[in-house]
């Protein structure tokens, strides 16, 4: 690995960290930021001559401090900060950053983002930003949003934040309570930006593993809540296939083709029983839904033993819970295996408007067509697909569609 390889993988690493502790002590978004994207570049050039540090997080919080705090002083022509808490880059620092009553800055920092004062897709939104440092692109692609829209959403969480004057402090449990709907929504959608980059973009994959570290630690916050339980599941479940994904060459391998051994064993155990407790509880709700989908893929040893038609019934019962057209088109996938590419082909083709810049739309509308012998359809609607990929692995999947119908031709 190149310096700036590991240099890079260790700053994204350690940015969810080092940023909420700085927010913390700072309590101002914007220069919490600042100082994180001036450590990091010191830490480019500090680090290829001096080597890693002990604590990545450590260093860039020290580092980020530092910086701000010359700034204040040079704003405010003060020398000496009365609040100033001195830091060291040593193994105690680690320690110092679970001290609150969170035990984790990152943690902190969501539910911050996730104050009621902002609209569920300001929060959202501004975390995805803050806490994981997606780029607007890539944010404005998971809510199918333009980029402009989504950049307009950031801006203005960050000013309703100023103005209402949130407070940088650990919420009581009761406000806890009402923001994890959102904090949950959140992880989620961390998740799957990970998800997503997984071939392409290994540092973006570790956000599948950052994902899936927070929701266990929301497991322990809030042990008797079932739909935490649920999304820590689906999110075991849905990465333990993660060694399946792809062949040798990098090419998408769809979930019915995948090798089942390869799957994570140990991920999968713990995801079910995570399941199972949840279920015990007898409060259903959308996570434990889209775990219980996962689970019926993980116990089927091969993809002809898959129970399509609970499948099925579980994506009926998902959107009466949560309507959505994206969980329509999941579930028309399931209705083609029980009923037929020509029934899910009709329940899509209504989703047409909601949908016509959602790559997997047209990936799956492509599939049926196929599968129906329109084969000009097919290939119209694998191009449209091509030209909305969000990633070259997706881009060459469908083009190997596009190959097969060439041929047949």
């Amino acid at each position: 690995m190149t310096d700036l390889a590991w240099i890079e993988a260790a700053l994204i690493a350690a940015r969810p960290q080092a940023l909420g502790a700085l927010v913390r002590y700072f309590r101002d978004v914007d220069l919490a930021e600042e100082a994180f994207q001036d450590a990091s570049l010191r830490a480019l050039k500090a680090w290829p001559e001096n080597g890693p540090p002990r604590n990545p997080a450590a260093w860039l919080i020290l580092v980020g401090r530092n910086i701000a705090i010359d700034v204040a002083r040079r704003q405010r022509k003060q020398t000496t900060l009365d609040d100033e808490v001195p830091i060291d880059d040593s193994d105690t620092l680690a320690e110092r950053l679970d001290d609150a009553q969170y035990r984790d800055d990152v943690l902190r920092l969501l539910f911050i983002c996730c104050h009621p004062d902002l609209s569920p897709s300001q929060q959202i939104a501004i975390a995805l930003r803050i806490v994981s440092g997606l780029s607007v692109k890539q944010i404005s692609r998971a809510f199918l949003v333009t980029e402009a829209a989504m950049e307009q959403r950031i801006t203005r969480a960050k000013r309703a934040i100023g103005e209402a004057a949130v407070p940088f402090e650990a919420p009581d449990a009761d406000e806890r309570a009402h923001r994890l709907e959102a904090v949950a929504a959140m992880v989620y959608l961390i998740f799957n930006e990970g998800y997503s980059a997984a071939r392409e973009d290994a540092d973006r994959a570790q956000l599948c593993d950052e994902a899936i570290r927070l929701a266990r630690l929301l497991v322990r916050l809030f042990p008797g809540e079932p739909e935490i339980m649920g999304l820590t599941a689906l999110l075991l479940l849905q990465h333990a296939r993660l060694p399946a994904r792809f062949d040798a060459e990098g090419n998408v391998v769809l979930l019915e083709a995948q090798d089942r051994r390869r799957w994570n064993p140990e991920m999968i155990a713990e995801g079910l029983a995570m399941l199972d407790k949840a279920m015990r509880h007898r409060r259903p709700g959308p996570y434990q839904i889209q775990a219980a989908i996962a689970a019926l893929h993980a116990r089927a040893a091969r993809a002809q033993d898959t129970d399509w038609g609970e499948i099925d019934l579980l994506y009926a019962t998902l959107e009466r819970l949560q309507p959505s057209p994206v969980i329509t088109l999941n579930r028309a996938v399931a209705v083609a295996k029980t009923r037929g590419p020509a029934a899910a082909l009709a329940m899509i083709e209504p989703l047409a408007d909601k949908l016509d810049g959602y790559f997997h739309f047209f990936g799956v509308k492509g599939a049926l067509l196929e599968q129906l012998g329109r084969a000009a359809e097919a290939k119209k609607a694998f191009t449209q697909a091509i030209a909305l990929a969000n990633t070259a692995a997706e881009a060459a999947h469908i083009r190997m569609h596009l190959d097969e119908l060439q041929k047949k031709s």
